[in-house]
């Protein structure tokens, strides 16, 4: 029997545009049985909505700003959504707003054992996406409704779809570096996985890619592989060089990789950066920071050095050259 969910919308934070990419996007978790939408419909701002919930059979609820500025709908919405939760069997709500009003909200629901998914723009406040079980970008699914390569392929971001496999590439990202703004850094994420692993191996456990998306929405409740521009989590822990992926039957795995110690991928990055900097070389500051945002962890004691420029003057195809403001590395050849 699919689980059953409450979708309640709070109009006066969110736009009309985004209905249906909400709407397809809840229906991967189960079945919507309440469709509500909160706002002052007597504005002559709301009138966009009429369409769009005649369309996709949204009750709104009416609520009356009684002072000017403030967000009336708020009250109505809490309030329904506890009646809901002592008179309906529902597994569990979708809050969609961009309102940190709602965190409070959220944390009671998840506490009646009731799953939270939470919906809201880019600049929805932190506190409210830690206080779903899910949280997911408006932007990003507008993108996936718009006509995006993969737009039909479910993002990796529970159990029932994080183990589907298959070609999905990267999307088109307009940011920067492939990284987002607010996104948990891919370097930390990479740790987490590689943590998930070795613990499942302690136990004599193999890692499928199903609990490993579970597992890290879990940590991360605003965790989505669009937000890096990828739309399936394999293809997102394909790049990352410490991990690799097994295919059995209908299965995925994924692992350590086996065929390079850590040691050998970070001296084979290093060499990579330097030589790809050609003859005027990389400065070792911006070397250094590279190396960093790959592997979150690196420390040059680990290596047997106490100073970073040492470590790198090891290396017989590199030669360190100081300016005077700063040194850099700079690729030489075989010697």
């Amino acid at each position: 029997m699919e689980e059953r969910f409450a979708l309640l919308i709070d109009s006066d934070n969110v736009s009309a545009k985004y209905i249906k990419p909400i709407l397809d996007e809840l229906s991967k978790y189960g079945n919507v049985t309440y469709k509500r939408i909160y706002g002052d419909w007597t504005r002559t701002q709301s009138s966009s909505w009429k369409e769009v919930l005649l369309q996709n059979s949204i009750t709104p609820i009416q609520q009356f700003s009684y002072t000017y500025g403030k967000n009336a709908t708020d009250s109505a919405m809490i309030i329904d959504a506890m009646d809901m939760l002592y008179t309906n069997e529902l597994e569990g709500f979708c809050l969609v707003s961009s309102d940190s009003d709602f965190t409070k909200l959220a944390s009671r629901l998840r506490e009646s054992g009731r799953m939270v998914i939470g919906m809201g723009e880019s600049k929805t406040p932190v506190p409210f996406r830690k206080a779903c079980d899910i949280f997911t970008e408006l932007e990003l699914l507008l993108e996936d409704s718009g006509g995006a390569a993969s737009a039909s392929v479910p993002a990796c971001t529970c159990t029932s779809v994080s183990s589907q496999s298959g070609e999905g590439g990267e999307q088109k990202n307009s940011r920067k570096n492939g990284e987002v703004t607010g996104a948990v850094p891919k370097s930390q994420i990479e740790e987490s996985v590689v943590k998930i692993i070795m613990e499942n191996q302690n136990n004599d456990k193999k890692t499928g890619l199903g609990e490993l998306g579970s597992r890290l929405v879990k940590l991360y409740p605003d965790f989505d592989v669009r937000r890096y521009g990828y739309s399936l989590l394999s293809k997102f822990l394909e790049a990352f060089p410490r991990l690799k992926l097994t295919q059995e039957g209908s299965q995925i795995t994924v692992s350590v990789s086996a065929d390079k110690s850590r040691k050998e991928m970070v001296e084979e990055y290093i060499l990579q950066l330097i030589i790809s900097a050609g003859k005027q070389g990389i400065s070792l500051g911006t070397l250094g920071n590279r190396i960093r945002s790959r592997f979150g962890d690196f420390n040059v004691r680990d290596y047997g050095y106490s100073q970073f420029k040492r470590y790198i003057q090891s290396f017989e195809i590199v030669r360190i050259y100081d300016d005077g403001e700063q040194a850099w590395a700079i690729y030489v050849g075989q010697r």
